[in-house]
């Protein structure tokens, strides 16, 4: 591992920032910079904090996780989110390993999957799926189960039945495998 000492630089932040805001700069060797594969078109970054450490990785989009995961032999899938036909997030979804990355096509929290939630965990997804369902505490559930054809209350399943729609929203998903 290449070690380097650097300073950081602080600036008085602009824009909306409160007054006492500042950013933070750090300048990487353009040599670090390349072999990562970054450059002036493909920049985007993960900056990943641990308490101890800041590491930087390439961003990896939707479509490079799910390559990698599937790669592997991993069960994959594509969710996209939509707000009537308006595509607001798309959820990569690694059931293998519990992980997923999303990507938002909208700037309104409250049209994304994850609200302002950029990197949700697992648990996060679970609970996602519970809310574009029925309640499990719903009166009429057995019924309602019976209707769909499923013996149990699974949100993955009914999701894949209902696409999560729900009354008097014009929220909705479109599930595929990713192959």
């Amino acid at each position: 591992m290449q070690q380097r000492t650097a300073k950081i630089n602080f600036n008085a932040a602009g824009g909306t920032a409160s007054g006492n805001a500042t950013t933070c700069k750090v300048t990487i060797p353009t040599k670090w910079v390349k072999e990562l594969g970054l450059d002036a078109l493909h920049r985007n970054v993960e900056l990943l904090f641990d308490g101890n450490r800041i590491i930087l990785v390439p961003a990896v989009t939707g479509v490079d996780f799910a390559r990698q995961k599937k790669k592997l032999g991993h069960s994959v899938y594509r969710l996209e989110y939509y707000d009537r036909e308006q595509l607001c997030t798309a959820i990569y979804a690694d059931f293998t390993d519990e992980i997923l990355t999303v990507e938002n096509y909208v700037e309104d929290p409250v049209k994304r999957a994850f609200g302002n939630n950029r990197n949700p965990s697992w648990e996060d997804f679970q609970l996602f799926l519970q809310e574009r369902c029925l309640s499990k505490d719903r009166a009429g559930l057995r019924e309602y189960l019976d209707t769909l054809g499923l013996v149990e209350y699974d949100p993955w399943e009914i999701i894949r039945i209902t696409e999560g729609r729900m009354a008097e929203d014009h929220q909705w998903l479109r599930i595929e495998v990713y192959s």
